[in-house]
């Protein structure tokens, strides 16, 4: 076996304890994690059902007051991820699930070399696989049951084939690069940015005679085959094809609030650590070194200025949304260890070696957090909720968390938050109903919270409440439930 081949084989399997090292940490799941679990459940009992209408369980649904894109259509999710764990979930393997995306991100790494070998040298591939492994921002969502880590692993698959496709001329990865593509857009509806990346670059290399290649078209009809049955659903589902995506634009903006254009930049060492100051002085050298006018280089360049400022013009954002420009930072910074000789070990030692200590006060950080109160009550009503063998209704501000560790109809509560949306609930249903409170992950401002729990103390029976902070978890039923 040569040499670069085992260094690679090391390089994966490090990234890929590291990453579920990371999984035993963070134990409690995210809403949006919860969110493709229960579809990815939902849909290995019926894939045609892709909404919430028959679902025990809901989500927040961004509707910019249009009904169409109200419950129960769920299309701005993106589909992609959550048939793939269908998959498990049909065949009962769904405990191998929170081992997934470790392993599709500890994967990415031997792509990175690829691409890095393909574009640069196997060093520079090498290099670049190494600190892929290492960057905090991805090690994090490799933990996570979401899409982003997903994603960005068909990104590089897609750029793998774009370039042996268009670059080397070979017909078969014009085929595969467009499968991929599309596959892409259905993992993430932001992969429609790499639009406007791969057609710049084109244009600069062939200008438009690209629209001359019979493989283009064929590839490009791959694309629109791997989008039709999202095309369909979106028209059967909204009026028209591009529903999805079109619901997609309102859900980016709902969560979280605005945040300012320069979002990635404030939280740029908190993402990438040192190899994210370390890529800057890279980005030097290559205009020093007028390394940029390689095709090989300013492909790269395209690739991640366009990206970042697509991401940065969002009005919602997230440090995942950048997760597909890591490959591009590692990249150049292999390429920049691969051109600086006398003090490439020193660079190299640095760059791991204070991303190697983020890392470790990340992993504290998710390590405090999963074992703080707010997880420790969360996780004694959960234990208490399973063990109830009545068929019953939980009201909540979290349907799909409780609905994911309990499979049990999981609502939220009614809005306005009085006494009589409380009893339509209790009236309405024929299981008995707990109404389930919980700090962690909690959205009521101090005054609701006094007035919700009010009411549930002179109307209701409290069950149970946790034994560490019972003032603020606790669960309420009523006895002579129907």
């Amino acid at each position: 076996m040569k040499k670069e081949v085992k260094l690679l084989l090391l390089i994966f399997f490090l990234a890929l304890v590291i990453r579920i090292i990371f999984v035993f940490i963070t134990p409690i799941k995210y809403w949006d994690e919860t969110v493709y679990s229960n579809l990815g459940y939902q849909l290995s009992q019926n894939p045609f059902d892709y909404s919430l209408k028959n679902a025990f369980w809901s989500d927040f649904i961004p509707s910019a007051g249009n009904l169409i894109y109200s419950w129960p259509n769920i299309g701005f999710r993106a589909p992609l991820l959550p048939y793939f764990l269908s998959i498990f979930y049909f065949f009962r393997i769904d405990f191998l699930i929170d081992f997934l995306i470790p392993l599709i991100g500890a994967l990415s790494v031997v792509l990175i070399y690829l691409i890095g070998k393909k574009l640069f040298d196997y060093k520079t591939g090498l290099y670049a696989a190494l600190l892929f492994c290492f960057v905090p921002l991805h090690v994090f969502y490799s933990a996570k049951i979401l899409t982003d880590v997903f994603f960005t692993f068909l990104v590089l698959i897609m750029v793998f084939f774009f370039w042996k496709g268009f670059e080397e001329n070979r017909n078969k990865y014009k085929v595969l690069f467009g499968l991929f593509f599309g596959s892409c857009i259905l993992s993430r509806y932001n992969g429609l940015w790499f639009i406007p990346i791969f057609g710049l670059y084109l244009f600069i290399r062939n200008r438009f005679n690209v629209f001359k290649d019979k493989y283009f078209w064929i590839s490009f009809l791959m694309f629109i085959l791997v989008l039709s049955p999202l095309l369909i659903y979106s028209f059967i589902t909204y009026g028209n094809i591009f529903g999805a995506f079109i619901h997609g634009i309102p859900a980016s903006s709902y969560w979280g609030g605005l945040q300012n254009w320069s979002f990635f930049f404030e939280n740029w060492f908190d993402m990438f650590s040192m190899a994210g100051l370390v890529f800057v002085v890279g980005l030097f050298y290559i205009f020093y070194k007028k390394e940029y006018t390689k095709k090989e280089v300013y492909f790269l360049l395209i690739y991640f200025v366009l990206f970042l400022f697509l991401a940065m013009i969002m009005p919602h954002k997230e440090d995942r949304i950048i997760l597909p420009i890591v490959p591009v930072i590692c990249l150049i910074l292999g390429l920049f260890l691969s051109k600086i000789k006398k003090y490439r070990l020193i660079v190299l030692l640095l760059i791991v070696g204070i991303t190697l200590y983020s890392l470790y006060g990340s992993l504290n950080q998710s390590y405090a957090i999963s074992n703080n109160i707010n997880s420790r009550c969360f996780n004694e009503i959960v234990k208490y909720l399973s063990v109830q063998k009545d068929d019953s209704l939980l009201i909540s501000e979290n349907s799909p968390i409780f609905y994911y560790y309990i499979k049990k109809e999981s609502q939220y509560y009614p809005y306005p938050l009085d006494l009589d949306g409380l009893n339509f609930i209790v009236n309405s249903s024929k299981k008995r109903v707990y109404f389930v409170f919980t700090r962690l992950n909690s959205g009521m401002s101090y005054e609701e919270f006094l007035g919700f729990k009010n009411i549930l103390n002179e109307n209701y029976e409290l069950v149970f409440n946790c034994s560490i902070d019972p003032d603020v978890n606790f669960i309420y039923s009523k006895h002579n439930f129907q």
